[in-house]
């Protein structure tokens, strides 16, 4: 039950379950805080030029720029590895292992997924846990130990964790408090058994005790059968004692209408996702509980563990994965110990406010007032929290670690405090398809950062309905943003074995088709045309992956919220809406993390080894329609730190102010007094509403570490460790609903910890590292420069000391402005101006000097259109796996999307474009261009003159081909991989015949735009 909060909690819960949503789509490095000095308020969005040649790009030297060009196995990016069970192929294994490594990748998760699997399987001789699972699974990590290739192992069978051996009855078992309801007229007496529980027990369930036996009042005037009934909390009456044999007598009082509330403990009977993965059945353990951790662990070691497997993954092993915390009780989740702990905890007994806890099908089914109910709920999450961590979450990640492993999990579901379980966890993962904006995964990012740890992991490219039609267009346009909010880990979904009992073309794709239609998700590998160009994707996601898993991130503004969840979809105020698009970078905080050994203030800085806070944002609580809650242990620690000099900017109208949860006498009374206390200090300001901000950060004298000069849909993260600051960013264009998103061109202002350093481009697509060409070093060390990136497109900057980051002296020069269109770094040092239109350039340098230099003639572009296309038609081959490739050649005119094209108007597959362009004597030197492609569907490499060109940028279809010119013919090729979606509407019209064709191919218009150079001696 993956709960996804809103902005009040008395009302009916809404699921984001996973089983849901598929049938409605059919190290860390300590680095010294930036000085408050030099972290400068500006704004945005530079665009630098990555395209390099040989002889101006950096050469790698020092060990970040060596890491950079090659990223190690640990950084590159993942794929979730669907098996159907243990129905697989040690040759096929082996096989599929190293198709990913020769594409790049770094790793896989190991999953056994098997809903689109239309035949029957033989969970006994092929199911998860077997001998044949483990010995499937020692294979893969064999090979992977060849390969250089991480292995990640899921828990247990789909999910949630569960394991074979356990009985809805058991106690490891997940339970349920299930409650049966009899109404009774005042003075009227009930005799005989109690009442059934309004929702019937799941298969397998046998077994149930009675827990409690109450009886409560209709509040006066509303209706016993409403849903939720109205209940008087002081006439709840515990009748337990008088229950015998699941047999009660009792009279109710004259007054009123009452209700009997029997409450009964059973297992909830949840099995992990899918068909029966084993034999006897899995059922998901308790994971409040030691006995359901117990459990799990106990049949690892017993049944999966052999000792070559345990050596493997010493060896190879990565991390054991849990998913999200997904429990689908009918009735209220519970586990047998809560009571106790809950009064251990909380400090009153659990059981007078019960009713107001209990469910059915995830709805209330009583309540009493409104601040109650709101209070018990909160208290009973904080335990549930509590419980999930002590009992599940750090001993299983003791064990893992026990043999070389990390624990993986997506942290979030139910009302917990993903957050705080964030900044335990080894690895946290979020998810692109859950998750609704980019604030989710920076609440994460928030408990990672506080917490020390290193990674945020992200589920990547799962897209609903999306199977066989994702694109990685699309995909790394969301991808980057998510990069930007503090993810530096993707973990595709997913790669697919080849094949299973019952699969259609192209083979097993562990989700399509679902429940008859499309599923969701992607089964990338190399039954898909793209895959031929995924080594390009996979190096640049390394590298930026590599300067996201540097350092220590940094950020601006930490936001507190009372309530740690992750998932709602709900943002920081001011800054989500308004501060982002100049230029402020924000996580969000729990209370819980604020008693983390980090959680200190040093030189005005909250979390100076961390993030770095300049300040604090407290708001009321935005899961309640904000109201004005705080616990009072975290009202003393802001009053602490605000005393110590951090800046803390309140929100709103606190008189009113309240602790969450059911309050002792005094403690409203004394959150007052700690507010008013908060509120007198220097450092506090306090504004009206939200859209105050800006006054508490000119008041406060706040200023952001990366300054756009104009608000717009830029992005960054910023990372810094002893050697350098590390800047990326990003283009978003997905974020608004229907956005395909415009280009940035403007300024952004970085801050910086020394006078001396210099900006350098990192090109993650060909991993080279140059010194910046042209910026403006401010008065106050501040670095200004451009930012240029289309629609989805990144870049990063570092800012560091020539020496040690990057061997070699520093550059001896930099140029301040030019009037031509592009300053580079020729070879030698020398200073080259590029640009379209001939004429003398005059450029300022940074010391102030000028140079001039001449361009000549250059040629008028040139339209591209006749072209010869080769296109590889993918069809089904002789069995689901096997694909047959059938050439057709076109002559083009004119460039046309496949679909227009009567040859290909339902092929997929691979195109070959190819023509040819006479250039005269005039490029015998002092002349480049630029190849703009237009539009492109999916992938796509370029070849000039028989020389296939460095990994080209997809998400910016314009490729320098200067350097592979020459005089005379030249020959221009250009490979464009589609999706499978257009064969698929034929070959399989009953999945995807509804769906509409997709416009591959080279699209265009298509332009050679012939560029001049000159160079200055400087």
């Amino acid at each position: 039950m993956s709960w996804t909060p809103g902005h009040d909690d008395t009302s009916e819960h809404s699921s984001l379950r996973r089983r849901a949503l598929l049938k409605m789509t059919a190290a860390a490095g300590a680095a010294a805080a930036l000085p408050t000095a030099t972290a400068s308020a500006a704004a945005a969005a530079a665009g630098a030029s990555t395209e390099t040649t040989g002889a101006t790009a950096a050469r790698p030297g020092g060990a970040f720029a060596r890491s950079f060009a090659s990223p190690g196995a640990r950084v590159r990016p993942k794929f979730r590895w669907w098996w159907p069970d243990a129905l697989v192929d040690a040759e096929e294994i082996e096989r599929e292992i190293d198709q990913i490594a020769a594409a790049g990748f770094g790793g896989v998760e190991i999953a056994a997924v098997t809903h689109s699997v239309s035949e029957p399987m033989d969970p006994s001789r092929h199911g998860w846990g077997t001998p044949a699972w483990t010995a499937a699974v020692e294979t893969a990590l064999r090979q992977a130990k060849k390969r250089d290739i991480v292995v990640d192992l899921t828990i247990g069978p789909a999910w949630p964790a569960a394991v074979p051996g356990i009985t809805p009855d058991s106690k490891a078992a997940i339970k349920e408090l299930a409650h049966g309801v009899a109404v009774v007229p005042g003075g009227t007496a009930f005799t005989g058994p109690l009442p059934e529980p309004v929702t019937a027990p799941s298969s397998g369930v046998n077994a149930r005790k009675v827990r409690s036996v109450q009886a409560a009042r209709v509040v006066a005037g509303t209706s016993p059968t409403a849903f939720p009934a109205r209940l008087e909390k002081t006439s709840v009456t515990d009748l337990t004692s008088r229950v015998s044999g699941e047999r009660l007598e009792w009279t109710a009082p004259d007054d009123g209408t009452w209700l009997v509330i029997a409450c009964y403990e059973r297992g909830s009977g949840q099995r992990p996702e899918g068909p029966a993965h084993t034999s006897p059945l899995s059922y998901v353990v308790d994971h409040f509980s030691e006995a359901g951790t117990r459990a799990v662990i106990d049949f690892w070691e017993s049944r999966i563990l052999t000792p070559r497997m345990r050596k493997l993954l010493r060896e190879t092993g990565g991390a054991l994965f849990e998913d999200s915390i997904e429990m689908e009780t009918h009735a209220t989740l519970w586990t047998p110990g809560v009571p106790a702990e809950f009064e251990r905890r909380m400090g009153y007994s659990l059981l007078p406010y019960l009713p107001a806890l209990l469910q059915t099908k995830e709805k209330y089914a009583f309540a009493f007032d409104d601040a109650t109910n709101k209070a018990v709920r909160r208290d009973y999450m904080e335990v549930v929290t509590e419980l999930y961590v002590e009992n599940h979450l750090l001993p299983v990640q003791r064990w893992a670690n026990s043999l070389g492993l990390e624990l993986r999990i997506q942290p979030y579901g139910l009302q917990t405090d993903a957050m705080y379980k964030a900044a335990l966890l080894d690895v946290s993962e979020g998810e692109s398809l859950g998750f609704k904006n980019l604030d989710d995964f920076r609440c994460l990012a928030g408990g990672r950062d506080m917490g020390g740890k290193l990674v945020l992991s992200n589920e990547a490219g799962g897209t609903a309905g999306g199977a066989y039609a994702t694109t990685w267009d699309a995909t790394l346009k969301k991808l980057v943003t998510q990069y930007a909010a503090g993810v530096n880990q993707a973990v595709f979904h997913g790669f697919a074995y080849a094949d299973a009992p019952g699969a259609a073309w192209p083979g097993f794709a562990a989700f399509s088709p679902y429940n008859g239609a499309a599923g969701y998700g992607e089964a990338w590998g190399p039954r898909q045309p793209t895959w031929g160009h995924a080594a390009d994707i996979a190096g640049y996601l390394s590298r930026t992956q590599q300067v996201l898993q540097t350092g220590v991130n940094k950020v601006d503004i930490g936001v507190l919220w009372q309530k740690g969840y992750a998932g709602s979809g709900l943002g920081a105020s001011w800054f989500s809406g308004d501060g982002v698009p100049v230029g402020w970078t924000h996580l969000f905080l729990s209370p819980r993390l604020l008693s983390l050994p980090g959680a200190v203030v040093r030189d005005g800085r909250f979390a100076p080894d961390g993030p770095a806070y300049k300040a604090l944002l407290v708001d009321g609580d935005v899961m309640i329609g904000r109201e004005h809650t705080l616990q009072l242990d975290v009202a003393e620690k802001l009053v602490g730190y605000a005393r110590q000099g951090l800046p803390v900017i309140v929100v709103g109208d606190w008189k009113d102010g309240h602790v969450p949860g059911l309050p002792k006498s005094g403690d409203n009374e004394r959150l007052l007094r700690l507010i008013s206390e908060l509120l007198a200090q220097p450092s506090v300001y306090n504004v009206p509403d939200r859209p105050d901000v800006p006054q508490a950060i000119a008041a406060l004298g706040l200023t952001r570490d990366v300054e756009y000069a104009q608000a717009s849909m830029l992005l960054h993260a910023h990372r810094a460790d002893t050697e350098a600051d590390y800047y990326f960013f990003a283009n978003d264009a997905v974020s608004k609903k229907g956005s395909t998103g415009t280009p940035i061109s403007h300024d952004v202002t970085l801050a910086t910890r020394r006078p001396d350093v210099v900006p350098y481009v990192l090109d993650a697509w060909t991993g080279t590292i140059e010194p910046l060409a042209t910026y403006t070093r401010l008065d106050d060390g501040r670095v200004r420069l451009r930012i240029t990136l289309e629609p989805g497109a990144t870049t990063i900057i570092a800012t560091a000391r020539p020496g040690k980051w990057l061997p070699g002296p520093a550059p001896s020069w930099h140029v301040a402005s030019s009037q031509a269109s592009e300053v580079r770094r020729a070879e030698g040092g020398r200073l080259e101006i590029r640009d379209t239109r001939p004429g003398t350039y005059t450029t300022t340098l940074g010391n102030g000097a000028t140079v001039s230099a001449t361009i000549e003639k250059v040629a008028e572009p040139i339209a591209l259109t006749r072209w010869t296309l080769t296109a590889e038609d993918w069809t089904p081959g002789a069995d689901a796996s096997s694909t047959t490739r059938t050439r057709r050649t076109v002559e083009l005119d004119g460039l046309k999307p496949w679909p227009g094209i009567p040859e290909l108007t339902d092929a997929s597959g691979v195109g070959r474009y190819r023509t040819t362009v006479q250039l005269g004597a005039a490029w015998s030197g002092g002349h480049g261009a630029r190849l703009e492609l237009g539009e492109v569907f999916d992938t796509y490499r370029v070849t000039v003159n028989g020389r296939a060109l460095p990994p080209s940028d997809q998400l910016t279809p314009t490729v320098d081909v200067g350097p592979y010119l020459r005089r005379g013919t030249n020959t221009i090729e250009v490979e464009v991989a589609t999706s499978l979606l257009n064969r698929l509407r034929v070959s399989n019209a009953p999945v995807f015949g509804t769906a509409k064709r997709q416009n591959y191919g080279l699209v265009g218009p298509v332009r050679l735009v012939p560029y001049g150079r000159a160079v200055a001696d400087i």
